[in-house]
């Protein structure tokens, strides 16, 4: 059996605003803070992540805190981050909402294969609602302001911006095994996008790469992506995925334990950062499911730093 990544396992970005970035994501769009830490390479900076009501991997987006000027955008780089919802009429009740919170939104429309709504977060993270034509799945969070019905099921399709794909394309395909599903012709707002799939494919387990060789490199910043990891299910499957990426010739970070899952990071060809992360054990292995994000969490080999780490931290609530 041929080894293949499940889906999408989280998608990390930049906010140079961690108090109107938790106001947002969490009153705004209503995802839950899963996890309160901070970046395990970079203390003083927090790591947020939000997700759905059970904190389950491909429903995180997460947050590094620097004070940094805004990502200059261009291509070499992740360019949107889609979330999935339930049905057209989800969409129809998102673009009011947002609206009603003096966000503005697109069009609805159909995009690189999925009926979808275009937006973008206070520092202009671009951002999609897609309608997911999967039923189920969805692990609503209780104390949402939104809607149980209307609340995000997780991650969809991300999309990432490269001047030529014949590079990318390999190592998608040959190295990490992706099935190229389909390809979307340019628009006005963007090249020719071409979709991969993963596992099962659908909209939780796609990755669009836009070819826009016109634009000029981004540079990272606020409003822009760090990286995007794929989801592996085991340790034993994330092992073959080192070996297999070093046999590749690719230059990796080797195994680094994250506490909370086991991660492997690599730059595809055009310099986009990937990571490959296990599902477990999850986020609730060092505080209740109940009470997730409500406190300071920090793996064990941060733990005897606490009082200097917190004391480095500004108050976000």
């Amino acid at each position: 059996m041929a080894l293949e990544l499940t889906g999408l396992h989280h998608l990390t970005a930049v906010t140079a605003n961690a108090r109107e970035n938790l106001r947002f994501y969490t009153k705004v769009l209503g995802l839950r803070l899963v996890k309160r830490t901070v970046n395990q390479d970079d203390t003083t900076a927090y790591h947020l992540f939000y997700g759905d009501g059970k904190a389950s991997p491909g429903s995180d987006i997460t947050f590094f805190d620097w004070p940094t000027p805004p990502e200059q955008r261009g291509t070499h780089a992740i360019v949107r981050t889609a979330f999935r919802v339930e049905g057209e009429t989800s969409l129809e009740w998102w673009k009011a909402h947002l609206e009603s919170n003096g966000v503005k939104t697109s069009d609805i429309a159909e995009r690189a294969g999925h009926v979808s709504l275009d937006f973008e977060d206070p520092e202009g993270q671009r951002l999609r609602l897609v309608n997911d034509t999967r039923a189920g799945g969805a692990q609503p969070w209780e104390k949402s302001p939104v809607p149980k019905e209307r609340q995000i099921k997780g991650l969809g399709p991300i999309t990432m911006s490269v001047p030529d794909l014949k590079r990318s394309e390999a190592v998608l395909t040959v190295v990490m095994n992706m099935r190229k599903v389909r390809t979307h012709p340019a628009t006005n707002d963007q090249g020719e996008v071409h979709v991969y799939a993963m596992g099962d494919g659908g909209a939780s387990a796609e990755l669009h790469v836009a070819v826009e060789p016109d634009l000029p490199f981004a540079r990272p910043g606020a409003g822009g992506v760090h990286h995007v990891a794929f989801r592996t299910p085991d340790k034993k499957q994330f092992d073959q995925w080192v070996a297999r990426a070093t046999q590749a010739g690719l230059r990796t970070s080797g195994e680094v334990e994250r506490y909370y899952f086991t991660s492997l990071y690599f730059r595809e060809p055009n310099g986009i950062l990937f990571e490959i992360a296990t599902d477990g054990p999850g986020f609730d292995v060092d505080e209740p499911m109940e009470t997730l994000g409500e406190h300071l969490a920090l793996p064990p080999f941060l733990e005897p730093k606490r009082a200097q780490i917190e004391a480095g931290l500004k108050p976000i609530d």
